[in-house]
């Protein structure tokens, strides 16, 4: 997903001061968080297989109906489970061999109960029919729902979004990060003269005797349940291909026919090279079986698996503008680069937990600069990231609350890609830190993970102690503060941090010198750089986002 576009705040230093940190009022969850965000043995019980998503849009009345079938594999002996569905649309049944099961709802969470026990390792199925007005999003993608508006011919233009809120507020399924479905068809019926576009590949389109059309779409690869989509206007396509890692990878189009030259410009000059850089950075793309997608979208983008959600009006920049303030975000267009990346960020690996939202963007926001840098080089990707400085409120930590859905702050974004330029800084070995982010994306391809697994990874694969570092910028939100002092002439450091145990490597140098890596504990202790003293030692601010106190 993208951030909120704010105003630069223009930071005019970070002292000491930055470090006290405010006793803030705790936010309070409720029962309807705790069923959203946890699994519960009512969820654990079984493992998602396969879903077919069989739904018609009633565009005048913005109404909804159909089904949803759940294959699913028994990880415990069980008679009850929960799906998820927001309480504003109804379930009309739920049917398991034949017959209509009891059911009860607490709120969105809807509870199921089977005639008799569903055996550990069985494989089963059940389908939940269901219909509706569903939440109409007012602001996508950053609320969730569906955007209900017209082309400019005045022919409708549908479309979904639903990060965050969940996908249960527009389709009944397992909603959790957790358990990513292992294939899934997505069957939408939309008005005749209209087309639906969702992820995957194409199967058929049936024209149907109510004068709707269905399109049947169907993802050969595991999938988030928020990335499932349905995107529905008066398209065109066109289409083109990309000699890729694996091989050809198909790259498909689908825009308004009035957007088709700039499309065709915009998309021509930025998906190449974008997955040049990523393939470079990241690996081989996780979804070539279904392809790569632009869709152009009427709400501004949204990295819809395999069907990226575009609507950034056909400008480089985040609509126009650059989040960096340096130059470099005006030569790319920002909904291709950064959606795109979540393909390996958010996609490929998906945090098990909303919590852990920052593995989805601190990634995928530091892969604008490590575009940047394939395209531009290295000094010009790292000016970019430093730009994003300008970005962060250090308001609250970058992790969330677990098992309640709740994010953690937007800081995610420039923060994390900050932090991740430092630690690729500390490691000092370019190569390894490539090969550690295409290690990432291989040893946890199409898989769910949690923040020890990724931080661990990191932290191993690197042979450096990286942990306090990434405990410090994601689990607190002040930045630790380096302190230097002088005693009986000697110049001493430490960090002042909130991290048990916090020590981070930093280069350092006498002015006009070159720079040299000291490791300061929470102690003082001596800084091994020849002739420094307070007055001038540099710091490495350009790589370095910390506080810096000079007794």
């Amino acid at each position: 997903m993208i951030k909120k576009l704010l105003l630069p705040v223009i930071l005019l230093g970070i002292i000491g001061s930055t470090h006290a940190q405010l006793i803030e009022p705790k936010e309070k969850f409720t029962h309807a968080d705790t069923l959203r965000g946890s699994l519960t043995p009512l969820r654990t019980c079984y493992d998602i297989n396969y879903y077919h998503l069989d739904v018609k849009v009633n565009i005048d009345q913005k109404f909804i109906s159909g089904s949803n079938l759940f294959k699913f594999t028994a990880t415990q002996d069980f008679t009850k489970l929960q799906f998820d569905l927001f309480a504003n649309l109804n379930v009309d049944k739920v049917v398991y061999k034949g017959k209509t099961l009891p059911v009860t709802r607490e709120g969105n969470a809807v509870f199921v109960t089977f005639p008799q026990t569903i055996t550990n390792g069985s494989r089963d199925e059940f389908k939940v029919y269901y219909s509706g007005n569903p939440t109409i999003a007012k602001n996508a993608p950053w609320d969730g729902g569906l955007v209900f508006q017209k082309d400019s011919l005045g022919k409708p233009w549908v479309a979904t979004a639903c990060e965050g809120v969940g996908a249960s507020i527009w389709w009944p399924n397992k909603d959790h990060l957790s358990d990513e479905v292992d294939s899934m068809m997505i069957s939408i019926s939309v008005p005749k003269g209209l087309k639906d576009v969702s992820n995957g590949r194409l199967r058929k389109v049936t024209a149907l005797k109510d004068g709707y059309t269905r399109f049947d779409w169907f993802v050969a690869n595991p999938i988030n349940n928020y990335d499932v989509a349905a995107n529905i206007g008066d398209y065109t396509h066109f289409s083109d291909s990309y000699d890729g890692e694996k091989g050809k990878l198909t790259l498909d189009y689908w825009v308004l026919p009035a957007s088709l030259t700039k499309a065709k410009k915009q998309f021509g000059e930025n998906v190449k090279p974008m997955l040049k850089a990523f393939e470079h950075w990241f690996g081989p793309y996780p979804f070539y079986q279904d392809g790569y997608k632009l869709v152009e979208t009427p709400h501004l983008g949204m990295e819809h698996q395999s069907a990226t959600a575009y609507g950034n009006h056909y400008l480089n920049g985040y609509l126009g503008y650059d989040m960096s303030g340096t130059g470099w975000g005006l030569k790319w267009d920002y909904i291709i680069v950064h959606e795109s990346g979540h393909e390996w960020f958010g996609n490929n690996i998906t945090g098990k937990d909303l919590a852990d939202m920052w593995i989805h963007e601190s990634f995928t926001c530091y892969s604008e600069s490590l575009f940047i840098e394939d395209n531009w080089g290295k000094k010009a990707g790292q000016e970019y990231n430093k730009g994003l400085r300008a970005g962060i409120s250090n308001d609250s930590p970058i992790v969330g609350v677990y098992n309640v859905n709740k994010e953690g702050s937007g800081d995610m974004y420039p923060k994390g890609a900050v932090l991740l330029n430092m630690v690729r800084t500390i490691i000092n070995d370019d190569e390894k830190w490539r090969t550690i982010l295409r290690g990432l994306n291989s040893t946890f391809y199409h898989q769910t993970v949690t923040y020890d697994q990724v931080v661990n990874y990191i932290n191993e694969q690197s042979g450096k102690n990286l942990l306090p570092i990434f405990d410090q910028y994601l689990h607190y939100k002040t930045l630790p503060t380096l302190e230097f002092a002088m005693k009986d002439g000697k110049l001493l450091s430490r960090w002042i941090a909130d991290a048990h145990g916090f020590t981070m490597p930093v280069q350092v140098r006498v002015k006009g010198g070159e720079y040299k890596f000291i490791t300061p504990t929470t102690h003082f202790t001596p800084v091994d750089v020849d002739s420094a003293t307070k007055d001038n030692i540099e710091v490495d601010t350009f790589n370095y986002y910390i506080g810096i106190l000079k007794d």
